[in-house]
């Protein structure tokens, strides 16, 4: 599935990974996850997607982001949005797609292998459009939840369907890590479908 001669780029999608890896019970190690994936190919980039909740004095996912961002990945980040749902209660959206999208198609020229952290089927299109530059795309997300995680047009759209629970023990986090941390950290919903 990987070549050692092509140049791969990673596009994680964060909320949509933590909701798949917190269904299936595991964290990711982020840094065994880069390493990974560097022994399977040349890693060009390495991109981290998520909104922030900017009016909290102290989010949970900011030490996962200052990580990530000294670490290899590059990570991009907006201010979610807040609203209130028809019942009244306080929700939080945050959707990264677009910003995700138009930095894979700034790369299509760069990049031989796309490799997309996402279950998400507004991704179909982008996939194709990769595709149709003659790029290979690998999608990362899982069957193996109920309701599955992944959109079954993406799956059937990628090269290459990876379910995340292949790779749990080669970049799973240790669950006595697991225990340890505390408090959890929570991703912005991006409320789209699968």
């Amino acid at each position: 599935m990987f070549d050692q001669r092509e140049k791969l780029a990673l596009f994680i999608d964060g909320a949509n990974l933590y909701a798949t890896s917190k269904n299936l019970g595991f964290d990711i190690d982020y840094k065994k996850m880069l390493t990974w994936f560097q022994r399977q190919s040349y890693v060009l980039r390495a991109y981290y997607y998520t909104a922030l909740i900017e009016d909290n004095e102290y989010s949970s996912i900011r030490p996962l982001i200052d990580w990530l961002d000294y670490n290899g990945y590059r990570v991009v980040t907006k201010p979610a949005k807040e609203f209130t749902d028809q019942s009244g209660r306080r929700k939080v959206k945050g959707n990264m797609d677009i910003e995700l999208a138009i930095d894979a198609m700034e790369l299509v020229e760069t990049v031989d292998h796309f490799v997309l952290f996402s279950g998400d089927g507004d991704f179909r299109s982008l996939v194709e459009a990769l595709q149709r530059k003659g790029r290979k795309v690998s999608v990362v997300s899982t069957l193996s939840s109920s309701p599955p995680m992944i959109s079954d047009d993406l799956r059937r759209q990628a090269d290459h369907f990876i379910d995340i629970v292949t790779l749990k023990g080669d970049i799973g986090r240790n669950p006595a890590e697991r225990e340890a941390r505390n408090p959890r950290r929570n991703e912005v919903e991006d409320d789209d479908d699968y």
